[in-house]
């Protein structure tokens, strides 16, 4: 059984929160909630609380035991721009791109062997 929390439009870059979800993939929540924790970029804090989302929600959804979690997929989606005009010499603009991300984490039960 797996559980799953998103996290859209976040206004961040996918490439920034991308390394931390490579960082976490495939790790004990408990171990990904430390490197979460100890990573200092943004991407880390907006990991961190979609990771406590798709816990609470194995919990309390689905009934599956916090101890054997892990991250079975962490994933950084690109979401449009928004865009922004920035007015430069001579009546010209330049847009501005700002860049949104799609974060999606799935948490799962380690089996037993």
């Amino acid at each position: 059984m797996e559980a799953k929390a998103v996290a859209k439009w976040v206004r961040m870059s996918p490439l920034r929160a991308r390394r931390v979800a490579r960082a976490i993939q495939g790790k004990p929540v408990d171990e990904a909630l430390v490197i979460t924790q100890l990573a200092h970029s943004k991407g880390a804090r907006v990991i961190r609380k979609v990771l406590e989302s798709a816990i609470a929600n194995a919990e309390h959804n689905y009934d599956l035991d916090v101890d054997r979690l892990y991250v079975k997929e962490a994933r950084v989606d690109k979401g449009p721009f928004l865009k922004r005009l920035k007015p430069r010499s001579r009546g010209r603009a330049d847009i501005i791109k700002r860049p949104t991300s799609h974060v999606t984490i799935v948490v799962a039960e380690r089996e037993e062997r």
